[in-house]
């Protein structure tokens, strides 16, 4: 019988979490109203439905991962996602693949930053935390599973396979467990879709507090100190959600084939909208604080990047994205629920501002050119223009959606070219942002009239035009609007790092954040120009040879055929495929597949030889190893220059019968450039096709070719034992000892001819990178002669292509930079939050 107790169990937790959900939203709501003498008493009872509701949510984290870890096949998230193959940390990941597990981190992120709350701002604890706990029971319902009649309220991670699928066998047995799962998607076998994923939901749960301060601000009548509490979070969201979004684009770098980090995907687009409007609410909330200008502003931009985050989950799990999205989650029927997930917010959030809107303070000072206040203006103006640019034709499937549903008919298609489309608009955006937070910066730091402007930017100005003209020049760039990314990138550098050394001159490391995010912007820009702008192949297909005639004429162009052994020539490299790898659960490196032969357990194999890492002995012959991920190859590809070696990369590769072949590059890291390499084709050899037997008769000593490689008879030799065989007395076992040839590399084949009474036996040995089987078919003593029957199949190969990404590690850089100035920003701004709250003037 299936044991359903750990899925009732969870299913349980699933409703008593959205139920403590509803209970704490209307207790808190109770004492946020209460009077003084019974506020004690409905806190208390608050936290307590709180505290139940987290309880609840992380028992639902614990039971679904115990599903997926002990290999619980009955259950229907398990057998989707996971498989007996995957290491722990790949069920990780398989545990959010799915839109409910990844519902079940959303809902473990806001319990978590809840619980931050609670414990660090009491004063907004009431307000806060009903806005809170609203949202949780929007999120919850969103993995209930209850059908009510035709109505279902949200799709349950603990449902059994048995009802969901309509296989016979469940017709035969119910209680039948399939003996494996279908395994997670092999792109997301990557360890940076480990962290990825919950950096990116940390980062849209964060979105969530400084609109919960905002609507529990205007509610309250504390129109202007939200402002306070809330600044904190925002940055910290921009900082999370900006570095998820940059693991993605890295994700996509070192695991998918196109070669690049950022695809303008509409999932990708998804999250860096509500990104670029946290931004920009950033600097107007700053202002605010500086000034009290801008507050209304502040507001609507808080409340836009909310909404949007909910509008991007709408996005990628109601379905609607599914013809134009590489990686969109397909509609489970929350489609509806998503929809008035997002209907309700957007209409609490307008309903309360537009009540409260005419007691939001305004000032009436006019922002003049040489204010800051004008500037931050014009900064997040350029950042909305941005969000705007890129949401509108990301939308185009839901606009379609919309019409189709009143019946009408729609033609509006997204963008053909994505790349081009987007780029040509935001990279524009992106220099306009550079001059601005160049010039910005002076003015938020300094009092500004024409002449101390002229002073002040004479000199960045100037260093700023040397710098682009070394980059410029060095970096052979003469691309118009590219000179123009250099002039714009360097000028923002280099203005904000002025800035940045007169703060540190005056010890206020703390104040640095901006000018360090800017430095970043700068760095980026350069970074994005170069290793997208001047990316070159250097693996071009001289033989003329069409690989695939499915391919592109491009794809034919741009990759070369690389057999074993073989060196090939690109650019300056003399290029060489070694063969086949596997990792090994405690080896370091790789190991080659012609050390390891396949049992039957999965990821189970045994080592035909001694297995070695940097003078070490791992595993002795005939010992049990285990593979990491057996279905993965990684493909020996060696780089020199003349007779010098340089280095080694192993891209991988792994056969999918529903995906085909999935390809994940590998690099080699230069300061001014990645080379990137990566499998387009490679050999089937599991299911070869034999050409006609070819025999040879052959003395010892004797040389003679086999396929094309040079073949040296060494000798015959007489074995007193044979491995698996049992030799009685009287059997006679000879092994043929065959030196081999491939281009530099040579290689011993053993086969063997045993005689046991009238009967005779072979084994032969198959070689399959050369693609060759050679058996030892007859002795031939009178005329001192071996037969040897030969087999051949296509020799090993691989089809590669090979690109220079010049200058991407400034981009890394750069990001990087940006998010320790968030980083440092955050710092600043909670420090001073602190200081404020323990004066009691939060």
């Amino acid at each position: 019988m299936i044991n359903t107790f750990v899925g009732n169990l969870g299913h349980f937790m699933v409703i008593l979490a959205f139920v403590s959900s509803i209970v704490t939203a209307f207790s808190y709501y109770k004492y946020t109203l209460a009077n003084e003498l019974e506020k004690a008493s409905w806190r208390k009872f608050s936290r307590v439905a709180f505290y139940v509701h987290a309880l609840a949510s992380f028992a639902v984290v614990a039971i679904l991962f115990n599903i997926i870890y002990n290999f619980r096949f009955e259950y229907f998230y398990a057998y989707s996602h996971a498989s007996r193959a995957l290491p722990v940390h790949y069920m990780i990941s398989s545990f959010w693949e799915g839109q409910e597990g990844s519902f079940i981190l959303w809902i473990f992120w806001n319990v978590v930053l809840g619980i931050v709350l609670v414990h660090t701002n009491k004063t907004w604890e009431g307000p806060v935390m009903v806005v809170f706990a609203l949202v949780q029971a929007f999120l919850v319902s969103m993995i209930l599973g209850v059908v009510i009649g035709d109505l279902k309220i949200g799709s349950s991670p603990f449902i059994l396979l048995r009802d969901v699928s309509n296989a016979p066998i469940f017709s035969i047995d119910p209680n039948f467990v399939p003996e494996d799962g279908t395994g997670l998607n092999p792109l997301l076998q990557n360890i940076w879709m480990v962290i990825h994923p919950p950096t990116l939901f940390l980062g849209y749960a964060s979105t969530l507090i400084p609109f919960a301060y905002l609507m529990g601000g205007l509610a309250t009548g504390r129109y202007k100190e939200w402002i306070r509490p809330a600044l904190p979070w925002t940055i910290f969201s921009a900082f999370i959600l900006g570095m998820g979004i940059m693991m993605g684009a890295y994700w996509a770098y070192v695991t998918l084939n196109f070669g690049g980090y950022w695809n303008w995907d509409p999932v990708e687009n998804a999250s860096y909208v509500p990104w670029l409007i946290l931004v920009a609410s950033i600097h107007t909330m700053i202002t605010y604080k500086k000034s009290s200008t801008a507050l209304k502003t502040s507001i609507v931009l808080v409340i836009t990047s909310f909404i949007l985050v909910l509008y991007a989950t709408f996005l990628v799990r109601s379905g609607v994205l599914g013809d134009t999205s590489v990686h969109s989650f397909t509609d489970l029927g929350l489609s509806g629920q998503l929809l008035i997930y997002l209907l309700f917010f957007l209409f609490i959030a307008i309903f309360i501002s537009a009540k409260h809107w005419k007691h939001i303070p305004t000032s009436e000072k006019e922002a003049s050119v040489y204010s800051r206040e004008f500037w931050i203006f014009i900064g997040a103006t350029t950042l909305g223009l941005m969000a705007f640019q890129v949401i509108l034709p990301t939308s185009i499937p839901v606009f379609n959606a919309v019409i189709e549903s009143f019946g009408g008919i729609s033609n509006m298609a997204p963008p053909a070219d994505q790349e081009e489309f987007y780029s040509k608009f935001q990279l524009w955006f992106a220099v306009a942002l550079a001059i601005l937070t160049g010039v910005g910066q002076f003015f938020w730091w300094k009092k500004m009239d024409t002449k101390a402007l002229k002073d002040a930017l004479t000199v960045p100005y100037v260093l700023a035009m040397i710098a682009a003209a070394v980059i410029i020049t060095l970096g052979k760039v003469y691309n118009l609007s590219y000179i123009v990314i250099v002039v714009a990138g360097a000028f923002t550098i280099v203005a904000n790092a002025t800035i940045l050394f007169q703060l540190l001159k005056k010890s206020s490391f703390k104040l640095t954040g901006g000018s360090l995010a800017h430095i970043g912007l700068g760095m980026i820009l350069i970074g994005v120009m170069f290793s997208s702008g001047y990316s070159e192949v250097i693996s071009t297909n001289m033989s003329g040879l069409t690989y695939k005639k499915d391919w592109e004429d491009e794809l034919n162009k741009e990759n070369v055929l690389l057999w074993i052994n073989k060196p090939i020539q690109m650019k300056e490299y003399d290029v060489i495929y070694r063969g086949r790898h596997k990792k090994v659960v405690g080896v370091p490196g790789y190991v080659s597949v012609n050390k390891l032969q396949s049992t039957e357990k999965v990821n189970g194999a045994i080592a035909l030889a001694d297995i070695e890492a940097k003078g070490k002995t791992y595993y002795k012959k005939g010992e049990k190893v285990e593979i990491v991920l057996e279905e993965n190859s990684y493909f020996e590809i060696e780089y020199y220059k003349g007779d010098d070696y340089q280095f080694t990369l192993y891209p991988m590769s792994q056969p999918n019968p529903t995906m085909g072949l999935i390809s994940s590059p590998d690099s080699k890291w230069f300061l001014g450039k990645d080379l990137y390499t990566h499998i387009s084709a490679i050999n089937d050899y599991d299911e070869p096709e034999w050409k006609d037997d070819e025999f040879y008769e052959v003395s010892p000593g004797e040389q003679f070719h086999i396929s094309d490689f040079v073949t040296t008879f060494e000798s015959g030799e007489v074995l007193d034992e044979v491995e698996g065989i049992d030799l009685k007395e009287g059997d006679v076992a000879v092994q043929a000892n065959l030196l081999i040839y491939d281009n530099d590399i040579e290689k011993r084949i053993k086969p063997i001819f045993i005689i046991s009474g009238n009967q005779v036996g072979r084994i032969p040995v198959t070689d399959q990178e050369l693609g060759i089987k050679v058996e030892l078919n007859n002795i031939i003593p009178e005329e001192n002669k071996f037969s040897f029957k030969v087999n051949r199949y296509q020799k090993d190969y691989v089809v590669m292509k090979a690109m220079v990404k010049p200058q991407i590690n400034v981009l890394w850089a750069g990001t990087i930079l940006m998010l320790i100035g968030f980083a440092v920003a955050i710092y600043r701004r909670y420090d001073e939050f602190v200081k404020m709250r323990d004066k009691g003037l939060e």
